[in-house]
This record gives structure tokens, C-alpha cells and sequence, in this order.
């Protein structure tokens, strides 16, 4: 890609980018959110056509400017938001096979079932996955939804396969298997890799060379051998980085939240009770799959509750839908954002007033355009938010940026408990600095905080006290200056 440029309403998002991937090999693609990766790999994939510059493949310029053209020079990319790549409604071989039913079934008007499941099979063996072919896409997990997406690019003979945060969503031994077949096709197959991604271990894992933007602009690319983490993250953020943890020392209260032998319909969670005080950062730690997000979900009545008490300020609170839970003053940041924390067409300050509409009403409960607005602005300024202005559609947003929204929306309410979950997925580390330092603020304005999040060294970095997740259940409760990442590892798998 030689001399890239594309601008969109009020932002120039990436400006004379040169970016280079051989056949054979691993290539990290880093940056900070907005710093332009995911655009220059959709105008690769041709989702944007308005680019200038050029394309080149063995040398000879090629035109890609639809998805179909990106296809056909062998380009397959498996995208970071997958609920939006995904058809719930079709099964697990529908979806991996999706592009081949659409594109290469010539004059055929009829499926061959029995064939399609093969294949996806085939496929999914290749990659190690277990997972029947006949369920929806929309009773998988996270984790199983991105090996769909995974498994439906390789199915395509890919000569270039671009994986966005593809381990974001798996669990340790999943990526380990993910990272073998990433290996096997670029030493086996010959397949060109661009890795993307914000956990830089993985970087250096994997990968053989990296190239690093910055404001839309190509700041460096290197060898990863003989690179150091921090000279990489002084790349991204153009200055000098501290790797501490802004965790501040502010006064613990009594109790705010308690729960008491939760039990959500199904078991997706097992007698749990914890305990949050006023001014504490409480971590909910575990492995993908121990049950952190279905107790968030639990606690804020998007997953119903078989039994148990939830307890707020010490008199219990009816919690059976999620309106019910804000007006008792509980918050929740999901981990899908884009699914379940944003509204990502519609304008950034109608996002930011979503959580609390009646401050914004006016006579007979008509909304106050310039109200929403102004309190937008605040928000913005306050959390750093990079946009153009507050009237910016959210989709425009990189994926730091909206994730910071889905926080700010928080703020226009009075909560007395503030639910994150997964709130750094996906999130460069500068970005990841500020939502810390926001978590801080609000623990010392006296608000109690439940952090569930499988990033040990976060957990280890910003909370009091951390419950640990097995098996759907809490097993351990620690004080968490007391332990130590290896301790919350035995316990989350299982140890006794």
C-alpha cells in the first residue's frame, strides 16, 4: 500500500501511509485507538473506495476498491466487532461458509447441506476447535464466535489474512492454538499475516516485524528482535509512558452492594455473594468462560435470576430488568460494546444522554436539543474523547473512543455502583491509562466499583480487594495487595 490517504467529515484519518506485507510472514500493525489501523485495513478489504494512493500486488498495481475486488487478490480479514460479521439466525457451518453459498456457487441453485457441514467441519478440525456445525451463531460465546469468523477465512485459501484483536475474546489455551495455526500458515502455506493487536506479548511472540502509526501517519517499522515494550509504547503515544497503575489510596466506607447466594436461571451462575463498600475497587477475576460477564449481567437484571438477594446501601433492591437497576443506581459497561454499550448510528451527545433522558426533558417531555449537547461537550473534554465535535456519528469512533462513550453515558446519572466489565478489551494503553484514572476519580468521590476483567496485572494494578471466578462460582476472596498473579491463576483454574 504505497501513499494512503483517506479523510472522512472532519478528520483526516490517515495520511501518506506506505505499509509493506510479504508472503510468508507475520507483520504486527500497532497504534493507538485512532490511530488509523482498522481504516487502512478496510481500504484493503474495500470497504472504503474514497482513498487515494495505491495498491500493489508482486508489483503490479491492482484495483480494490469493493470487497469483492479485496477477495479476489486472496485477501481475507476477520474484523474485531464480530456480532456485525456474524448472522445469528444461521448456524455455525452457515456462517463459516457464507462467502462460498454467496460467491462461488455459480449457476447452482440448490445447497448441498450435507456437503457445507463437511466442509465447516473440515475446517474447524484444521484449527482444533470443537463445536457442532448445527447451532446458531447466536448461542455461542464470544470466544467460539471469533473462531467462526477465523475459520471462514481460512476456508477461502487465503494468500493474506488480516486478524484484528483476534485474541481479545479467547482464553489462554485458545490463543496458544491460535497462535500454532497463525504459525503453520504463514512457515506452511505461505500466507502473508497482519496482526493487530494491543497486548504487546503477543507482539512479540509472534510476530517478525512491526510497523506503528500515529495520527494517521507511519512512525516506524522495525524488527521486533531487539525491540523493548517500552520503546514500542513511546512510539504510539509520542512521549514517555510510566507503566505504573494511577491507583490512589481514598478512604473505604461501608457496605454499598451486597449480594447474597446469587443464582442465575441455568446456573450461568452458582451462588454467588460478594460484598462492595463505598470508595472500593472490588476485582472479579477468572479465565473466559468462569461466569464474570453472566454475574455483571446477573446483578444488573440482563440475565435473569433464579434466586438470591441483591442489597443496596443495606435494604434490598428488586432487580429484574436493566431500567430497574439505573433507577436504583447501579451502572454497567458491557464487554460488547458495540452489541450492548452504544447506539454506534447514531451522533455522539445522543449517546452520552441515553442513560439519563429526563435531566434533558423539556415541556411535555420533548427532548433539549442544545442541553444535550452542552452536557456532550463536558463529557468529551473531561475523558478525552478524540472526535471532531459531539454532533459525530459513534461508528466513526475508533474503538478506545467508543469505548470511553459507553463510560461517559455513566456520568449524566447519579449511580451509586458502577459494573465494568472487560472495560479494556481492545484499548490502546494510553486509553487504558484514562479509563484507570476515571475509575479512580469515581472511587474517591465514594462510588463503589466492580472491575471484572481476566488481564491479571489490571486486577493486581487497581483494586482493594479481588473475588476470584471458577466454574461459573466465586472459589476465592484475597486482599489484593496481599497476592499475587500466580495465586489468582491457581485459583482461577480450579486450585484448592
Amino acid at each position: 500500500m504505497k501513499n494512503i490517504a483517506i479523510e472522512f467529515p472532519g478528520v483526516k484519518a490517515l495520511q501518506g501511509v506506505d505499509f509493506t506485507v510479504h508472503t510468508g510472514r507475520i507483520q504486527a500493525l500497532i497504534g493507538a485507538n485512532g490511530a488509523g489501523k482498522s481504516t487502512l485495513m478496510k481500504i484493503l478489504a474495500g470497504a472504503y473506495s474514497h482513498y487515494t494512493g495505491s495498491i500493489r500486488m508482486d508489483g503490479q498495481e491492482v484495483d480494490i476498491h469493493t470487497p469483492r475486488a479485496s477477495k479476489a487478490q486472496g485477501i481475507e480479514i476477520v474484523f474485531q466487532e464480530v456480532d456485525s460479521a456474524l448472522v445469528p439466525s444461521l448456524s455455525v457451518a452457515e456462517n463459516i461458509m457464507l462467502d462460498v453459498m454467496v460467491n462461488k456457487m455459480g449457476g447452482r441453485q440448490w445447497i448441498n447441506w450435507a456437503e457445507l457441514h463437511r466442509s465447516a467441519q473440515a475446517v474447524l478440525e484444521r484449527m482444533g476447535v470443537q463445536l457442532e456445525t448445527r447451532l446458531l451463531a447466536q448461542e455461542l460465546s464470544l470466544a467460539q464466535k471469533q473462531m467462526i469468523l477465523i475459520a471462514r477465512a481460512l476456508c477461502e485459501d487465503a494468500q493474506f489474512l488480516v486478524l484484528d484483536e483476534p485474541t481479545a475474546p479467547l482464553s489462554i489455551a485458545e490463543t496458544r492454538e491460535l497462535f500454532r495455526l497463525i504459525k503453520e500458515l504463514a512457515a506452511n502455506h505461505g500466507v502473508g499475516v497482519v496482526f493487530i493487536s494491543h497486548r504487546l506479548p503477543e507482539i512479540f511472540e509472534i510476530c517478525e516485524e512491526v510497523t506503528i502509526l500515529r495520527d494517521g501517519q507511519v512512525v516506524t517499522c522495525q524488527p521486533t528482535a531487539g525491540l523493548t515494550s517500552l520503546q514500542v509504547v513511546e512510539w504510539m503515544l509520542g512521549h514517555r509512558f510510566s507503566e505504573t497503575y494511577p491507583k490512589s489510596q481514598v478512604p473505604i466506607g461501608g457496605p454499598l452492594l451486597e449480594i447474597r447466594d446469587l443464582t442465575a436461571r441455568e446456573e450461568q451462575v452458582r451462588q454467588v455473594s460478594l460484598r462492595v463498600n463505598a470508595g472500593e475497587i472490588v476485582g472479579v477475576a477468572g479465565l473466559v468462560g468462569a461466569g464474570k460477564t453472566e454475574l455483571c449481567k446477573a446483578i444488573f437484571g440482563a440475565l435473569p435470576v433464579k434466586h438470591g438477594e441483591i442489597r443496596l446501601r443495606g435494604a434490598p433492591i428488586r432487580v429484574r430488568t436493566p431500567h430497574q437497576a439505573v433507577r436504583s443506581g447501579l451502572a454497567l459497561v458491557p464487554e460488547e460494546r458495540r452489541k450492548e454499550g452504544i447506539l454506534v448510528e447514531e451522533p455522539l451527545f445522543v449517546n452520552l444522554s441515553l442513560s439519563n433522558l429526563a435531566i434533558f426533558a423539556g415541556f411535555l417531555g420533548f427532548l433539549r436539543k442544545a442541553a444535550e449537547q452542552l452536557a456532550a461537550r463536558r463529557i468529551v473534554a473531561e475523558l478525552a474523547i478524540k472526535t471532531p465535535s459531539e454532533q459525530q456519528k459513534v461508528a466513526y469512533l475508533s474503538g478506545g473512543n467508543q469505548q470511553k462513550v459507553v463510560v461517559g453515558k455513566w456520568l449524566n446519572t447519579d449511580a451509586d455502583v458502577y459494573i465494568f466489565d472487560e472495560p479494556t478489551k481492545g484499548v490502546d494503553i494510553g486509553a487504558k491509562h484514562e479509563i484507570f484514572v476515571l475509575i479512580g476519580k469515581l472511587a474517591a468521590a465514594g462510588k463503589g466499583i466492580l472491575y471484572a476483567s481476566c488481564e491479571l496485572a489490571e486486577i493486581l494494578g487497581i483494586t482493594d480487594r479481588t473475588y476470584v471466578m471458577y466454574d461459573r462460582t466465586i472459589v476465592k476472596e484475597l486482599v489484593t495487595a496481599d497476592t499475587t498473579e500466580s495465586e489468582i491463576l491457581f485459583y482461577s483454574t480450579g486450585g484448592k
